[in-house]
């Protein structure tokens, strides 16, 4: 149910095929037709790779069947898997991953059961052992790929497959036919309104399974992960297709196992204060960590089709340090500052959940908090004058003024300012703060602005970092967070130039990657891009 991959393009296949046999055509005839109709649909939803994939073995089993050759369904899947490479980057696409290793297990459950179930049952008892078994394999021989990018596995995954293998059957041909007939809207309407119930039902048993206690676990992304889930695939494979599959098998449950098990041994604390700029894209994800080992994030990253910052990056590198996370903070709710915030609230239960408050009606605002009360996170709303104190680390809220914010249209200039101080070390984290913004910190709070190192306001936008802001800072240390090549020019030559004039040494994580910045109280230390510096002081 999580990914359906190039399964849609078979469906539709087997449907056209029914339909132009019904009209009393050859089988071979009506073969042909359902790959040429199956490529043109391929090609008017874009030619996804696991689509692409599907399209390519179809036509495959369609030509060996009108020549009368025998043909490996093995070889099939290696030549549908190389042609969508012809865009290399395709190999780290998700659902051209699921896509090959799902097909990969169906093969192998079908040979599984031909050895294991055919000649002991029949009937409609082989129909619903077959179903469930196939299910089983795909979902074990998927299960590191999930785990790796959704930081968990599903043990409920084959019976809910089970369940949902029958309505998405009849699904998606009322999809297709509701986007073959789009020009003739009455007809379009009526297909896609037959099919809604059906779209309801898919829904509701996901939510159900998703919903029953235990149904799934949680995994940490590792190297570790990584390895054994590659070995995992290849072994568990393996032993589906054998004559003998004692060892791969017995080998295969202990990759699985070091997947679902893996030891996490943390890596050692320094002591101090420590501040890591993770390298998250075009996005936000700040993570200070308190001399005893305690962490305080802010802002998650941001969000994709397939996951998130918070699950991918954020969760797994706070469990490989381990240590509880004491407070999260949200400088606002757009989606490159929040779209981890989810994966974060859930898996990490920080004791404290801060933000400015803004109503600006954000789809994904009203998920984090749905999420922060549902894993009893306590909220509060950031007042100018707030503090916290985590362990050393004092942390005090400059901004937002909420009677400021309440004539503001723009969420970036209602962004939460935080000063930490740790001895005498002082860092100020500006979110995605605006001129304006800026402005208004300076009319208020401008001898509480000097920091020695200043998180660069919206990922060092032209909007953002004015020569009279970054004056009263007066940083020795700035740093951006920002995606390589992004198509919004961050960060800009200005900016850029503003800060030089102020005498800041900048770094940013699309040249350095994750930025680590440590202070005893007194000095502090910089480590970025594989090297180590002390920085001075102004």
């Amino acid at each position: 149910m999580l990914s359906i991959s190039g399964l849609h393009v078979a469906i539709i296949a087997g449907s056209v095929i029914l339909l132009l046999q019904a009209l009393r055509l050859s089988r071979g005839i009506a073969s042909l037709l359902a790959v040429a109709i199956t490529i043109g649909y391929v090609m008017i939803i874009g030619a996804p790779a696991p689509a692409l994939r599907s399209a390519i073995m179809l036509a495959g089993v369609a030509a060996s069947k009108a020549t009368q050759r025998p043909t490996s369904p093995w070889a099939g899947l290696a030549v549908g898997a190389f042609v969508p490479l012809i865009s290399p980057r395709t190999a780290l696409d998700l659902g051209y991953q699921l896509s090959v290793v799902g097909i990969a297990g169906l093969i192998a459950s079908a040979s599984l059961s031909k050895r294991l179930l055919e000649k002991r049952l029949e009937g409609w008892r082989l129909r619903i052992a077959k179903d469930l078994l196939t299910s089983a394999v795909a979902t074990i021989i998927t299960a590191p790929i999930i785990a790796w990018y959704f930081g968990r596995l599903s043990l409920i995954a084959p019976l809910s497959n089970l369940a949902a293998g029958p309505v998405i059957s009849i699904l998606q041909p009322l999809l297709f036919l509701s986007l073959t007939f789009a020009p003739i809207e009455p007809i379009a309407r009526f297909f896609a309104d037959a099919a809604h119930p059906l779209l309801a039902a898919f829904d509701a048993t996901a939510s159900l399974a998703a919903s029953i206690p235990g149904s799934s676990i949680e995994v940490i992304p590792s190297l570790v992960t990584a390895v054994a889930g590659g070995g995992a695939v290849i072994l568990m494979t393996i032993a589906s297709v054998s004559r003998y599959p004692g060892r791969p098998l017995v080998a295969g449950c202990a990759c699985l196992s070091l997947v679902v098990f893996s030891p996490v041994i943390p890596i050692a604390h320094s002591g101090g204060m420590e501040m890591h700029v993770l390298d998250v894209g075009q996005g936000d994800a700040i993570l200070v960590r308190s001399d005893r080992g305690r962490w305080i994030i802010f802002d998650a990253g941001r969000a994709w089709k397939s996951g998130d910052a918070g699950r991918s990056t954020i969760i797994p590198y706070v469990k490989a340090r381990g240590g509880s996370v004491a407070a999260f903070i949200l400088s606002h709710a757009h989606a490159d500052h929040a779209g981890g915030a989810v994966s974060v609230l859930r898996s990490l239960e920080p004791a404290e959940f801060w933000d400015s408050a803004f109503p600006q009606g954000s789809a994904i605002y009203d998920r984090t908090l749905r999420a922060a009360r549902d894993a009893g996170v306590e909220w509060n709303r950031v007042h100018a004058g707030d503090r916290i104190a985590v362990d050393g680390i004092a942390v005090t809220f400059l901004a937002p003024d909420s009677v400021w914010t309440a004539s503001l249209a723009d969420p970036n200039d209602a962004s939460t300012i935080a000063l930490l101080q740790y001895g005498s070390s002082r860092f100020l984290l500006v979110g995605d703060a605006e001129a304006e913004e800026e402005r208004w910190l300076l009319n208020r709070v401008r001898s509480d602005l000097r920091a020695d190192v200043l998180k660069v306001g919206h990922h060092g936008s032209s909007t953002s970092s004015t020569d009279a802001f970054v004056a009263a800072v007066n940083p020795s240390l700035a740093v951006i967070s920002v995606g390589a090549d992004n198509d919004y020019g961050h960060p800009s030559a200005d900016v850029l130039a503003v800060l030089t004039r102020a005498g800041a040494r900048i770094l940013r994580t699309d040249e350095s990657g994750t930025i680590v910045i440590r202070s005893d109280g007194s000095y502090i230390s910089v480590r970025a891009a594989g090297e180590e510096w002390d920085l001075s002081r102004k």
